[in-house]
């Protein structure tokens, strides 16, 4: 197989995947700020995660995920206050929802979990290392980062000094000796969590946490860092300043962004009232229809939560359970005798699946590509089974066609999709769409039957007829090189 490559955004380009210890890869990714329900956002950073995860592993790597919680921030600490609750509470409770979320979506977890409250000594130690560097200076009560005396602040985002804003949660005031400074430590306020320091009680700021916990428990320099890509500036380049700072060496090898989720082309906002949480979503989408939906579009391009898209993406699931279920009902090989019925190039392109797809996720996991793949392969899986079931095949044919069934699940399930009995799924499939017809399943067949009849005679005007009869049943038709297949709309 090839080398796994990975687009760097510091570098601006793929790169191998060249772990720093042979076979073992080491991933740090931000997670949520615990004082809200995750969107679908979130789901798509957890679920793209989840797959590089899996399929590192499958590939052979050992590999160390890490993946923290804030749990103390200027918007937990308001939210708590608007509830009248204690900001510890409310970060739990939506910790605890999170959990809840990821198990709704089928997620592993991080071999790590770390809250930023649980590391405040960590932080404090990194502080103190930038401040002997003449990188950091206290001021009433704060700390800050001297961002002018790191000479390559900017080498992630691209950004000029010049250019630059103060971004989302940099404080811009008079304690500062320069308004891009950013906060390391913040001066307890009333009524506010607060931890002892060599500066006073106080708090972390946003930005030292994941830098304290990515090197206690990946070292200093480790080889992936992820996240959306609304974290490259200021987040994680105050990462890099902080932490190439305070040791000397390089971060993350790697830098690893997804793209945007969009509503009606329109970026996600409670004031647009187009703000989706998960459990939203899920209420009217399975989660794998969800998973095949997100993962249609490689990671870092932008994707567009619309209807349309989410029916496709539950038609191509179908299509997916559809065919193993028929693989199933293929005979055993041992009895199955004659002559091969496939053609040298269909056994080329089944028995070679595995390889085309690594090939497709080797490249920066590229799931659009990897699930085209999978669809290319299910053709030649349903051709092959009508084919066997038709007549007899041989014992090579059966083999083969079975194995490619085997592989089409394994590798689905690398993106979390075929986890269920396929023959099951398909059932419970056929009937819900039955359940949203008043027609019988030997209705909607005769009158399939009647349109495929007017279609060979050509009486165009009869076979629409028949065609709008079923539509106004709630029944779609599809037609293929398969035939013609039928299903209800849900929804």
């Amino acid at each position: 197989m090839k080398t796994v490559k990975i687009y760097n955004t510091l570098t601006r380009k793929k790169e191998p995947l060249k772990p720093l210890e042979e076979g073992h890869v080491r991933l740090y990714v931000c997670g949520i700020t615990s004082y809200d329900w995750c969107h679908i956002g979130h789901a798509r950073s957890a679920l793209v995660f989840d797959m590089a995860v899996r399929y590192l592993r499958w590939r052979g790597f050992r590999v160390t995920f890490v993946r923290n919680f804030t749990d103390i921030d200027d918007k937990i600490i308001n939210r708590a206050n608007e509830q009248g609750v204690n900001s510890q509470e409310l970060a739990e409770r939506f910790i605890t929802e999170f959990y809840t979320d990821m198990d709704a979506l089928g997620v592993v977890q991080a071999d790590i979990e770390p809250k930023a409250t649980e590391h405040i000594p960590e932080m404090i130690a990194l502080i103190e290392q930038l401040i002997e560097r003449g990188l950091a200076y206290p001021s009433g009560g704060d700390v800050y980062y001297r961002v002018r005396n790191f000479p390559d602040y900017g080498m992630l985002s691209g950004r000029k000094f010049d250019d630059m804003q103060a971004g989302a949660r940099v404080d811009v005031n008079e304690q500062k000796e320069d308004p891009m400074d950013f906060v390391l430590w913040k001066g307890a306020k009333p009524g506010e969590p607060k931890w002892p320091s060599p500066w006073g009680e106080g708090r972390p700021g946003w930005h030292i946490e994941c830098s304290a916990m990515s090197r206690k428990y990946l070292g200093a320099n480790f080889d992936i860092h992820g996240g959306g890509q609304d974290l490259i500036f200021p987040h994680h380049e105050n990462e890099i300043a902080q932490s190439v700072g305070a040791n000397c060496q390089p971060f993350a090898n790697l830098w690893m962004h997804h793209g945007f989720v969009t509503v009606k082309e329109e970026k996600m906002s409670k004031s647009l009232g187009n703000f989706l949480t998960i459990r939203e979503v899920l209420k009217q989408w399975p989660a794998e229809v969800l998973r095949l939906f997100l993962f249609s579009t490689q990671y870092r391009n932008p994707l567009d939560y619309n209807e349309t898209a989410l029916r496709d993406a539950e038609a191509g699931l179908d299509r997916l359970y559809d065919c193993l279920a028929k693989l199933a009902e293929l005979p055993a090989a041992a009895s199955a005798t004659g002559s091969s019925l496939l053609s040298a190039k269909d056994k080329q392109a089944i028995a070679s699946l595995r390889e085309q797809f690594a090939a497709a996720m080797d490249n920066d996991f590229n799931t659009a590509q990897a699930l085209g793949v999978l669809f290319d392969v299910v053709k030649l899986l349903n051709k092959a089974s009508r084919l066997l079931l038709a007549q007899p095949g041989n014992a090579e044919d059966v083999a083969l066609v079975r194995q490619g069934g085997v592989d089409l699940r394994e590798l689905a399930g690398l993106l979390g999709l075929l986890v269920q009995d396929p023959v099951q799924h398909m059932q419970k499939k056929k009937a819900q769409m039955l359940a949203a017809t008043d027609l019988s399943e030997e209705e909607i067949i005769t009158l399939i039957a009647q349109r495929n009849a007017a279609r060979e005679r050509k009486d165009w005007a009869a076979s629409d007829a028949v065609r709008d009869n079923l539509l106004a049943h709630k029944i779609e038709l599809q037609d293929g090189p398969e035939g013609t297949t039928w299903s209800a709309r849900l929804c």
